[in-house]
């Protein structure tokens, strides 16, 4: 009582078997993806918080609200269904296939792990600049230039160690899977409304490594002591602020990303 908290984005029973397994996305026993989705999110001055008791972190004193709000969903998306799933190493080159604010947050999460060279692709030059203040080294805009030329000059032609997909679109998906090596993996982050077509008669051969999931969020304490200690600063990703009267403003804000440059908008009480 009384204390500052992170609200989770995956609710967890803590008691059924998947809950016990760490993999709190896929919770029996209520939990799982359910603020937002299943019921009500918490774009409010005060939220039900369901399974509280398992769902909720502390705050430590030296990290601002807006660092801990990256840390309720898309931190420890990207860096579990991104960095992690996709096995990033020391000295990889890993691309990353969309530069909003999952995109984003892969970059600064594959940092951790010292890659060769981290790759940003996007359509969007405002998107494109922002990946390279959060650690790309590489940038592509694929609206000008070939991905494929681009990654294959980097590696010798062998193409990337990991591509990681941040966009949830087929064509997106199917680039991630041309710009990967031979025994590379990739990593689909993005949330596809469409059916992507995965051809295997092409890439069978290729022994890929293609994973898949919805964030389970048991790296969030890991992620709250790197923020901590000031290896992350999350905040960085944040471009706008408005408080609870403007919602309309900032949500047309968003709206607009292309034309406003938005990647994550703050709403605070007053």
């Amino acid at each position: 009582v009384g204390e500052r908290v992170l609200i989770s984005c995956i609710s967890a029973c803590g008691a059924c078997r998947f809950c016990r397994e760490g993999r709190y996305g896929q919770c029996l026993g209520g939990g799982g993806w359910i603020l937002g989705h299943l019921i009500d999110g918490t774009q409010a001055e005060m939220v039900r918080v369901p399974f509280a008791d398992t769902s909720t972190y502390p705050i430590p004193r030296s990290i601002s609200d807006e660092q801990m709000l990256m840390l309720a969903d898309i931190l420890p998306t990207s860096y579990e269904v991104g960095v992690l799933n996709g096995a990033v190493r020391p000295g990889d080159t890993v691309a990353i296939i969309g530069a909003g604010p999952i995109g984003l947050a892969a970059i600064v999460t594959s940092r951790l792990y010292s890659p060769g060279h981290i790759v940003a692709i996007d359509l969007a030059d405002s998107r494109l600049d922002a990946a390279a203040k959060l650690g790309a080294d590489v940038i592509v805009n694929s609206g000008r230039d070939n991905p494929a030329d681009v990654i294959a000059g980097l590696t010798g032609g062998l193409g990337a160690d990991v591509t990681i997909e941040a966009v949830g679109i087929p064509e997106t998906f199917e680039i991630a899977i041309d710009l990967v090596r031979p025994g590379g993996h990739v990593a689909n982050i993005g949330v596809h409304g469409k059916p992507a077509t995965l051809h295997l008669e092409k890439i069978w051969i290729r022994d890929l490594t293609i994973t898949t999931g919805l964030v389970d969020t048991y790296s969030t304490p890991r992620l709250i002591d790197l923020v901590a200690s000031g290896r992350l600063d999350p905040a960085a990703m944040i471009t706008h602020r408005f408080t609870m009267d403007e919602f309309p403003s900032a949500y047309d804000t968003f709206a607009r990303a292309g034309e406003t440059g938005a990647l994550k908008v703050v709403i605070t009480a007053a």
